[in-house]
């Protein structure tokens, strides 16, 4: 504010004074006088500084202890040792003495289901749990994420930063090689981020699918091609849901050591991403299991779900329970097989990790899969798995950024990066559990603090009822 100060009093001794100009030159010049005042103002007035706090910037596994962060103009503008005696002109000052500093969450695998409350629901939800980046993974027809996306952009909609596929693409919209043309082309011009793909094509009308998506540098992504090859899905992007590979590998292929050395190797030279999904598919097991189904009515983030959505998802309608609890194929029932694959999965989610293939951390949203909250069980499950607190971190954070062509200005804690950050109370590289521990995110700049994040937990159950 002294630097304010002192620019006005030159600005009025300059009005005081004759240089001999004419008035109109005098007007001109005051006018920029005090538009660099209104700038200098503006900045002062949203600068952030976090003070004395414990850095852990995802570029390397370390942690920087009693530092200062200044945050100005959506930016990460200095990163220097904690000073007691600085004096600085931030508009807002945190202290950070003894919690840590992240990059915020990635959410790359999300849906927004329900009309009701509008999607603001769920961002609220999103952001509350340290999610300042969502990939959404298809539009239904009631909805219009190019809008989402620009309104968030443009300063209008509060939101995390967003990417969305186009409508869930599959052989019934993608028949022949001139549907594949067509409907490339209507992504093209809408804008969507990514093409999505669910179901098994044709193989001509897959490859054109893909020739086309490259013409318009449209990445494709989806589920694998489970009647082709593994090298024809590993053409995509990534692949949703480590689930899939437990269809493209017969049962054979699953328990043979050697293969999996060599599939998993086949996987890494293709760069091809993997999004494990892994606690939706434990949703789906619990829907199955009569005694873990009946304890989902004290499942503590419920509270968070539409009444609507819950007592759909926690009845025999529900169509997990309706077409799969019981069922017999192959002389085994539905449960112990899923259980199966699941305990397949997550040793093979070990290996992908152990392989340094790219992954990234999705959770499917569904059910009583609850946007933000499924996020921190979506690192559980990882870490069960036997990743890392730091292998799990990066999937959320540095992996996103790279995926998504951001890391310019997103994914780590560093000088020039866009300033989306989760301050914790505990060390998440100590235990996972600890990205729970959350005490107000940064999102473009603006702080939010744990009793604004609990304000829109509480709006959110607000809009529920």
């Amino acid at each position: 504010m002294l630097l304010i100060t002192r620019i006005l009093k030159f600005v009025l001794s300059f009005l005081n004074a004759d240089f001999g100009l004419y008035n109109i030159y005098k007007i001109k010049l005051t006018l920029l006088l005090f538009g660099f005042i209104a700038s200098v103002y503006a900045q002062v007035n949203d600068t952030i500084s976090i003070e004395n706090v414990n850095i852990i910037p995802m570029d390397k596994e370390i942690i920087f202890n009693n530092q200062n962060v200044v945050i100005a103009g959506g930016k990460i503008i200095s990163i220097e040792p904690y000073k007691r005696e600085a004096i600085h002109g931030s508009h807002q000052v945190i202290d950070g003495t003894g919690k840590y500093l992240i990059p915020g969450f990635s959410e790359m695998h999300y849906h927004w289901r329900n009309k009701q409350g509008g999607i603001e629901r769920d961002f609220k939800l999103l952001v509350a749990n340290g999610v300042t980046t969502v990939r959404n993974m298809a539009e239904y027809d009631w909805q219009d994420h190019m809008s989402i996306k620009d309104s968030i952009q443009k300063g209008k909609k509060f939101g995390p930063n967003y990417y969305s596929a186009g409508p869930y693409l599959n052989s019934n919209n993608l028949k022949t090689v001139e549907d594949a043309i067509k409907v490339v082309k209507l992504h093209s011009v809408k804008g969507y981020d990514f093409i999505k793909l669910v179901d098994n094509l044709n193989r001509e009308v897959y490859l054109k699918v893909l020739q086309e998506a490259e013409k318009y540098h449209i990445p494709v992504i989806g589920h694998a091609q489970r009647e082709m090859p593994l090298e024809m899905s590993l053409r995509m992007k990534s692949i949703e849901h480590v689930e899939e590979f437990v269809y493209v590998f017969n049962e054979e292929q699953r328990n043979d050591p050697m293969f999996l050395k060599q599939a998993i190797e086949q996987i890494k030279i293709a760069g091809t991403v993997v999004v494990p999904t892994l606690v939706v598919f434990d949703f789906i097991i619990t829907c199955l299991d009569d005694h873990a189904f009946f304890k989902l009515k004290q499942y503590k983030n419920a509270q968070y779900m539409l009444p609507s959505d819950f007592k759909y998802w926690y009845s025999n309608e529900n169509p997990y329970r309706r077409n799969l609890k019981g069922k017999v194929t192959n002389g085994m029932d539905a449960l112990p097989r899923l259980e199966g694959y699941f305990e397949w999965m997550k040793s093979f989610t070990k290996m992908l990790s152990d392989a340094d293939i790219p992954l990234m951390t999705g959770s499917d949203t569904f059910g009583f899969v609850v946007p933000g909250f499924s996020l921190h069980e979506e690192f559980h499950f990882l870490n069960e798995c036997g990743l890392t607190p730091f292998e799990i971190l990066k999937a959320t954070t540095i992996t996103p950024a790279r995926y998504l062509n951001t890391i310019a200005t997103e994914g780590t804690v560093s000088v020039g990066k866009n300033a989306n950050l989760v301050l914790l109370n505990n060390n998440p590289l100590d235990d996972i559990k600890n990205t729970q521990t959350i005490e107000g995110v940064v999102l473009k700049g603006r702080w939010l603090d744990r009793n604004k994040l609990d304000s829109l937990l509480k709006e959110t159950k607000t809009l529920n009822h």
